[in-house]
């Protein structure tokens, strides 16, 4: 999950010898005033007192608005399939933040991560870097520390002064664009567009996870050659021609091959651009092997089933775009005689409005919650909020734990219970789900 702004006027001591990563963390969310301030100027001076010359490893750069987690998850699988070391770098966490950081498929170990963290703050000297930015740099020294040869970075905010930018791509994948982080990125999708097709560059090759993209990174891939493979151009998604059933998957046409693809629980779009882009980087690794392997992908958090009778799915999907996904999952799995029973929970800068009538029409009853985080919504915020948009069959409790206590007291066995609202939201529920002793039900 994010750090709580500190606005400290004193920046503290660094960690001694012997610090922990909590220390460590508690230190990276002080030394800079505000939480977010992009920009790549202070990253860019610490990256090269760290790194003399581009690290040697290929460079796959994931960025959008949904889908980058899936995108990153499926890259990272398929190319140690093929026989490849891996870091992937993403953000946020749910429960630790060794998550962020994975060196072939596995969290980082708390020594490793500290040891990345000591070499970061002896290279920045008086340089006032973020929490991101101090983690993203911190990566790049695991990865480095690592001797892994592709390193796999999901850009955190936006792309363009994102901190992950300060390296060069050697393949870009973009999953999508729209409405989110208005405050920093914009209100509309060609100004959103612009910002995170910033991390393109002149002539590598990309992919783009949808259909319809803005105008500005069209533009952007003109102007700078990319080779752009775009969905329903280059690349096509079918339904699988002998599976019919609503938990069928889809086909993956691309250059003269065929490719299954599973049925969830990622977002099908991420999973085909992420298949698009080892096409391109692993040519040889076989379609056999990557079908296999796309059947054993799963992302903590997305769309992530964590208990039966009911069925209980957690989701950190958190603008209209996301829900949207999110209810056409439901959709695919509610059968007669089920309710969908949604506990929800989020920030105050998010589009409660529109997630909620991205998903009025699948959920039966809602239950909100309130979030003491920060920027976290209250419970009797969230319900005027939802009010606003015309949600009905509404409960509210102050926390995600009572609001999930209330679902799971009224549902039945065949009902689903789903989590979601942001990544506050879903870690407070796996906390309780992943350490039940007793099933629910």
């Amino acid at each position: 999950m994010p750090p709580p702004s500190n606005r400290s006027v004193q920046p503290p001591a660094a960690p001694g010898a012997g610090a922990t990563v909590d220390q460590w963390l508690t230190y990276l969310e002080a030394i800079h005033p505000t939480e977010i301030d992009l920009g790549l100027d202070r990253v860019l001076i610490v990256l090269r007192r760290l790194f003399r010359r581009k690290p040697e490893a290929r460079i796959i750069t994931v960025a959008g608005t949904n889908g980058k987690g899936s995108a990153v998850a499926v890259v990272e699988a398929l190319l140690q399939t093929a026989g490849r070391r891996t870091g992937a770098y993403t953000s946020p966490h749910l429960q630790s933040y060794n998550e962020r950081v994975r060196l072939d498929g596995v969290d980082i170990s708390d020594e490793e991560l500290v040891k990345a963290f000591e070499a970061v703050e002896a290279a920045r000297g008086k340089v006032s870097l973020t929490y991101f930015e101090f983690g993203t740099l911190a990566a790049f020294v695991a990865f480095a520390n690592a001797g892994v040869d592709h390193w796999i970075l999901e850009v955190g905010l936006g792309g363009r002064l994102d901190a992950v930018n300060v390296l060069d791509a050697d393949f870009a994948i973009l999953t999508s664009v729209d409405i989110d982080h208005v405050a920093f990125l914009g209100d509309n999708r060609e100004v959103i567009g612009f910002e995170k097709a910033g991390v393109l560059r002149p002539g590598i090759p990309a992919v783009y996870a949808d259909n319809d993209p803005p105008r500005s990174v069209l533009q952007q891939v003109a102007a700078q050659k990319v080779n752009l493979a775009l969905l329903d151009r280059d690349y096509h998604l079918t339904p699988q021609k002998d599976d019919k059933g609503p938990n069928s998957g889809l086909t993956l046409e691309y250059a003269g091959q065929l490719i299954r693809l599973p049925a969830g629980p990622l977002p099908v779009k991420s999973v085909a651009a992420a298949v698009v882009a080892i096409r391109s980087l692993e040519p040889e690794l076989d379609i056999p092997a990557i079908e296999r392997t796309l059947a054993t992908v799963s992302v903590p958090g997305r769309f992530e089933l964590l208990g039966k009778s009911p069925d209980i799915f957690v989701d950190v999907g958190h603008n209209p775009h996301a829900a949207g996904w999110l209810a056409g999952q439901l959709e695919r799995l509610k059968a007669p005689g089920k309710e969908v029973r949604a506990v929800y929970a989020a920030l105050a800068d998010k589009d409660v409005e529109g997630v909620g009538r991205a998903m009025a029409g699948v959920v039966d009853h809602w239950y909100l919650a309130g979030l003491d985080v920060p920027r976290g919504l209250s419970g009797a915020a969230l319900k005027d909020r939802a009010a606003a948009a015309g949600l009905r069959a509404v409960s509210v409790s102050e926390t995600v734990l009572q609001a999930l206590d209330a679902a799971l007291s009224n549902a039945t066995a065949d009902d689903l219970v789903v989590v979601f609202g942001s990544f506050y939201t879903v870690a407070q529920a796996r906390e309780i789900l992943l350490h039940e002793n007793e099933p629910r039900g």
